[in-house]
């Protein structure tokens, strides 16, 4: 796969985990988080913006915040990589 539809099922890996995260559903955030970072590991670093780039990196911070953070990071981040991938050229 190419960069532009790793961001997208990366986008809606997090969107899931937000979802996840707000019916209480510890196994469904645990399944799609674990999907977002094998998406992020996929993804060729070097074509990114850094500001992406570092987004990425910061991934794993998501966990490791409250209930209601983690989930206005988790929309924040899927927003910001859903808009990457409808910026990026075909």
């Amino acid at each position: 796969m190419n960069n532009k539809e790793i961001l997208g099922a990366l986008a809606m890996d997090l969107t899931r985990v937000a979802l996840g995260y707000q019916r209480g559903s510890s196994k469904m955030v645990n399944i799609f988080f674990k999907e977002a970072l094998k998406r992020r590991d996929e993804l060729d670093l070097k074509t990114l913006k850094p500001s992406i780039v570092k987004l990425l990196k910061n991934l794993e911070s998501i966990k490791s915040k409250e209930k209601d953070k983690a989930v206005a990071l988790a929309k924040k981040y899927s927003d910001i990589f859903l808009d990457t991938f409808q910026n990026l050229p075909p």
